[in-house]
This record gives structure tokens, sequence and C-alpha cells, in this order.
């Protein structure tokens, strides 16, 4: 019998679009996992209630989140891929797990007080155990693997302790869920502008999206911040010609990355010519993933089957775990 696979359980916020930042930050790597783990990649609809009640777009933006993570190489036949709102054992164990959850702890995490400070008129009661249903996201499925970045640690280490304190008190059910991804170094993606990181909703001209057409993402990458070029041959590069170098290293072949450093040593670097070359190769390289999303947001038929067939896969686990959890709780009264 071959040996069970490990568990990686991820969610993806149906808010924004896709950046070339989410594509090498995280989605890269789920493509990668799906062939090594069984995977549960999940479309936390619910959780953007907390910041955006109103769901007017929200069928919408859950179909582009869908149709550009499959675009991207996501293969609704070897993970499941859902929705967080199909699958209603979740919030049977969110609400058990709010019993183990105190408010002081709640209050102290980092998103909470963030989201506090930007939305001060609508700090609900969802907003506070946010982390308390990212913990039954994740451990429906006893996920032994969550790819994070370092903004979501603190909410992952809530997650061992929240199953812990289940485990203490009822039984051992849930695996403690520890941070996934491959090597050390994940590829944080900069804005164009020089400053920080691409962001979903920072400065939108120094982001590239996936679904940008070709002539945004020529116009965007030839705004990017440049100056007179180096005077010592073999200077230390600025961060944000660095910055231009990191997404060339991306999208564009080895030589052309290496022409450019030889140039760049050298003294005889024109920004201009390597602005309009990796334009272009960016162009090369997002507008399959952006063609392909446009036409698997237009089948509105796949993208129901692949929803359905997401949400079976999930439910299968989550009733699995579900009957584990009521079992130790003493909850299963009509057991003989």
């Amino acid at each position: 019998m071959a040996d069970k696979k490990n568990i990686v359980m991820s969610g993806i916020r149906p808010t924004g679009f896709l950046h070339l930042g989410n594509y090498f930050g995280a989605v890269k790597n789920y493509v990668r996992m799906q062939e090594e783990f069984e995977c549960y990649f999940m479309v936390a609809d619910l959780h953007s209630l907390t910041t955006h009640p109103d769901t007017k777009e929200l069928k919408l933006n859950v179909q582009r989140v869908l149709s550009e993570n499959i675009a991207c190489g996501l293969d609704p036949e070897k993970v499941a891929l859902y929705c967080q709102s199909h699958i209603y054992e979740t919030s049977e164990l969110y609400l058990y797990l709010n019993m183990l959850a105190y408010k002081g702890e709640l209050e102290k995490t980092v998103t909470f007080k963030d989201k506090v400070r930007q939305h001060p008129d609508n700090v609900n009661a969802g907003l506070l155990t946010y982390p308390v249903l990212q913990t039954a996201d994740i451990i429906l499925h006893r996920a032994t693997f969550v790819p994070v970045g370092k903004d979501q640690e603190q909410h992952l280490e809530m997650a061992r302790n929240f199953a812990n304190r289940f485990n203490h008190r009822y039984g051992e059910v849930f695996p403690e869920p520890q941070a996934f991804n491959y090597g050390s170094e994940l590829v944080k993606v900069p804005s164009l502008d020089g400053g920080g990181k691409m962001s979903k909703s920072e400065n939108q001209m120094a982001t590239l999206y996936l679904s940008d057409d070709d002539e945004l993402i020529r116009k965007k990458v030839m705004k990017a911040k440049t100056d007179a070029g180096p005077t010592e041959p073999n200077s230390v590069k600025p961060d944000y010609i660095e910055n231009i170098f990191l997404l060339m290293k991306l999208v564009s072949s080895e030589d052309v990355v290496k022409k450019f450093e030889d140039d760049y040593n050298n003294c005889s670097i024109r920004y201009g010519d390597m602005k309009k070359q990796l334009a272009e190769d960016m162009v090369r390289f997002i507008a399959p993933v952006r063609e392909k999303a446009e036409a698997i947001r237009n089948d509105e038929k796949y993208l129901k089957d692949v929803m359905e067939k997401g949400a079976e896969k999930a439910r299968k686990s989550a009733r699995a775990t579900m009957t584990l959890v009521r079992e130790v709780m003493g909850l299963n009264y009509f057991a003989p």
C-alpha cells in the first residue's frame, strides 16, 4: 500500500486581482505541491465578509479567483479547489473552537488591531474571531502543512494552540499544522516604483496584475524608477535598480539577464532598452495566463463543475473529521 500523502491546506481570499507577487509568492508553489501532496485549496468567501459585507460582487470575485488560479496551473482534478461557504462542517467546527478561544488573545492579534484601525465602524465579532475560523478551515482536513507568508505566521501559531487545546480537552484528533514552503526563501516580487513589494491594494500602477492587457503592462514597466546609470564599473545597484533585475530574472531568459548585468557592470547600460525588453518578456509571460483565465471565466458551466467537484472532495474529508470530533466531545447521543 502506498504511503499516505501529507495534507496541505491553504486559503485564497476572493478580493482584488491576482498579481505577479501572488503568482511567484504562492500560486507557483501550489502548482508544485499538487503533484506531491493531498491538497485542499479554498476560496475564502466567508472570510471576505468580515471586511466586505456587500456581497453584490462576491460571485464574480469567486469566479475570477478560481479562473485565475486554474489558468496559473492549479488542476481541479488533482486538488480540492472549493468555496469555504460550501463546506457546512466548517461552521460547526468554528463554533466548537470559539468555546476554546479567549477574548484577550484574539484582541492581541496584529491583523485584528490593524483592521480595527482601518475600519473603526465595522469591528464585528467575525473580525475578532477570524483566527478561529481560519483554524477551523485548516484543521477540518487535519492538514499538516500550510503554505503561509511571514504575515500569517501568528495565525498559524494560534491554529496550533486551538488544535492542541481541543486535543487536550477532548482527545487527540488534530495534528499540529506547520508552515511549509519550498526552500527557506519565499519570492518577494518588488513593486515597480521601487518601494516594497507588489500589493493588491497599494499603488495599482506599480503592480503587474495577471489580468493586465499588453499595453498596460508595457506602460507600467516603462514607468519603473531608474537613474542616470552607474559611473564606476561593478558598482553596487541601488534598490530600485536591483528590483528591475529581480523582475527580469522571473520572466526573462538567462542570457538576456546576463547581457544587462554585463552592461551594468561596465557602465554601458541603457535602462530604456532594459525596460523595453522586460516589458516584452512580461507580456509574453502574462498574456497566456490572462487569456486562459478569461476563457475559463466565460465558461460558467465548467466553473460550476469545478466548484461542485471541489466541494465534494472537501466535504468527504470534513465529514470524516467531524465524526471524530463529535465522538470525542461526547455529542453522538444516538450511538449505542
